[in-house]
């Protein structure tokens, strides 16, 4: 019996990420003819119809995606023996594709980008910045190596290093707030002054637990798209939030008349760590990389356990 070839369902599995025959081909670096002919041979092979084709639309068969969900984990197999020797001659070099959120990523990569830069020439390091989800899919399909995130989250079964523990602090105008403790209560925050991040931001989820109260819920009428829109709303006074520590770190506040204080809780912190597929054989590597980013954070940046500090 014939088997399928792993270019065969490479062909197969960028034309389901794609849905489309050409960007799909540019992705694999072949013609679409070429790529085409190989979906067909496939097709041929397993005497089965796996993509219906129309002048519009690439829908794949109900046979047609259980095949590709088990190409992706043949294809990161396959990808795993090529690394696994490639890793035995030199850790850190080649491709690294690192996914990093939007809430970590603008305040840890320019601390960390010059120490890889420097340290370990031969890695050609490929960045994408999504948000928790995105990243824990794409990292379980093999289209990213490893993940910075914060924990809490649920990223499937993944393999975690912890790197350190970021403190969650409450945000405001001075004028908003003229007498505020050194420690604010969470109790104490009016929730329908609360600014929170959009859906799908897990520091969102990770404000709401640092607040230490079931059922808490932002009442404000706004919400932001990034920290920085945030803190240009607490500036204009349209409300509070809540900022992670490594963003006042890397001088978020810099231009603004915006304060901070501690959390009186000890769930106000989340805990940055770098995860993994637990079958990657390049396990060691992500453990070095690991070191290199506990020594690109900031000074201020707490270690795994600690307790944020009052300011």
């Amino acid at each position: 019996m014939y088997l399928p070839t792993v270019r065969q369902l490479q062909y197969l599995v960028e034309l389901h990420r794609t849905g489309h025959f050409g960007r799909a081909a540019e992705a694999c670096h072949v013609s679409q003819s070429t790529l085409s002919a190989g979906i067909r041979e496939l097709e041929t092979l397993l005497d089965a119809v796996l993509v219906e084709r129309t002048k519009r639309v690439v829908r794949f068969t109900r046979l047609g995606n259980q095949v590709v969900e088990r190409a992706w984990r043949l294809l990161a197999e396959a990808e795993a023996i090529t690394e696994l020797a490639r890793a035995a001659h030199q850790p850190l070099s080649g491709e690294l594709r690192l996914g990093v959120i939007p809430t970590i990523a603008p305040f840890l990569l320019p601390r960390l980008l010059p120490r890889l830069r420097a340290g370990y020439p031969a890695l050609k390091l490929f960045l994408r910045e999504e948000q928790s989800d995105a990243a824990c899919v794409q990292l379980a399909r093999s289209e990213l190596d490893c993940v910075v995130l914060a924990l809490p989250w649920a990223c499937g079964e993944v393999e975690q290093e912890p790197l350190f523990d970021d403190a969650i602090c409450l945000a405001f105008h001075p004028g908003d707030l003229p007498d505020a403790p050194p420690l604010i209560d969470p109790q104490t925050i009016p929730p329908e002054r609360l600014l929170l991040l959009e859906d799908g931001h897990c520091l969102k989820d990770h404000a709401l637990a640092a607040c230490g109260r079931a059922g808490f819920r932002s009442e404000a009428g706004i919400v932001g798209t990034s920290l920085h829109t945030l803190v240009q709303m607490v500036e204009n006074r349209l409300g509070l939030t809540l900022l992670p520590q490594m963003a006042l770190d890397s001088g978020i506040l810099a231009g603004t008349h915006v304060m901070t204080r501690p959390l009186d809780s000890r769930q106000a912190q989340r805990r940055i760590a770098l995860v993994w597929r637990p079958s990657s054989p390049r396990a060691g590597e992500f453990r070095l990389l690991a070191e290199e980013i506990r020594g690109a954070a900031t000074v201020q940046a707490l270690t795994p356990g600690a307790r944020p500090a009052a300011l």
